[in-house]
């Protein structure tokens, strides 16, 4: 199937870039967001991801800023220019995010099941993030994007982010194999997330190049200024040097596939 376009801003997913989106799990404080932008701006990043709201598994786990982390997120915003991508969990956060400047509203895992919000979503005008369910099925995964696209908004981008299988050396596995299967069987573009399915920094470039080769049209990574010391996801973060070693290891990739990386 035809891969269509989707525009945001001035980037383009499934086109002939592959983006890239970066930045920490949360926002934790200004410093350590600004200065995780600028790392990956310079990087060629077109996208900051950055989460306020934090759904955990662990109730007592750091849960996000809220509201003072979509202030942050809109003030590096305004800095560096980049995209603003964070994950929304309910929809009554909707007004919050459109006053906050946020660009893609990124549905997480455990909310790709969440038919109330995918609805929610489907009436507005930001482009959406979908993250496939760590057990879901690709049919799945599809079915739960057609609650979006059937609510009248077509700017999707999906992404797969591993699945839960028996491994545990891995965070989740990742299922590589479904790029090229959504990009068979559904017409939005096809990010991958290495850094939730790795869930160690070591692993994240591998399963990104994995990615890009099987025809990804973005690549999202976790990056820290310490990871040691994030406040979630920082066994998996990389730190800046880390990330512009990868981004120099993506770029001929992309190249080889006739593609450009940013």
């Amino acid at each position: 199937m035809k891969t269509r376009t989707v525009q945001v801003g001035d980037v383009v997913f499934g086109g002939a870039a592959v983006v890239l989106i970066a930045g920490p799990c949360a926002v934790e404080t200004e410093d350590q967001l600004a200065a995780t932008a600028r790392a990956v701006a310079s990087q060629g990043a077109r996208v900051l991801r950055g989460g306020a709201y934090k759904p955990r598994t662990n109730p007592r786990s750091f849960q996000g800023l809220g509201p003072d982390g979509l202030r942050l997120l809109a003030q590096v915003k305004r800095e560096t220019g980049l995209l603003l991508q964070t994950e929304i969990t309910a929809p009554t956060q909707l007004d919050d995010f459109a006053a906050a400047g946020v660009d893609i509203l990124q549905i997480g895992s455990r909310n790709m099941h969440n038919y109330e919000l995918l609805k929610t979503v489907g009436r507005s005008d930001f482009a959406v993030f979908l993250k496939r369910g760590y057990m879901a099925t690709v049919d799945e995964f599809i079915q739960a994007a057609e609650y979006v696209a059937d609510g009248g908004n077509d700017r999707l981008i999906l992404c797969e982010r591993g699945i839960r299988t028996f491994e545990s050396r891995t965070r989740f596995t990742f299922d590589v194999g479904a790029v090229p299967a959504l990009k068979t069987l559904a017409p939005w573009p096809v990010a991958v997330d290495p850094s939730h399915a790795a869930g160690r920094a070591e692993y994240v470039g591998p399963l990104a190049k994995a990615g890009v080769a099987a025809g990804a049209d973005a690549v999202m990574v976790e990056v820290h200024p310490t990871p040691p010391q994030a406040l979630s996801d920082g066994l998996q973060s990389l730190d800046f040097a880390q990330f512009a070693a990868l981004v120099a290891e993506l770029k001929p990739l992309a190249a080889a596939l006739g593609r450009t990386l940013g």
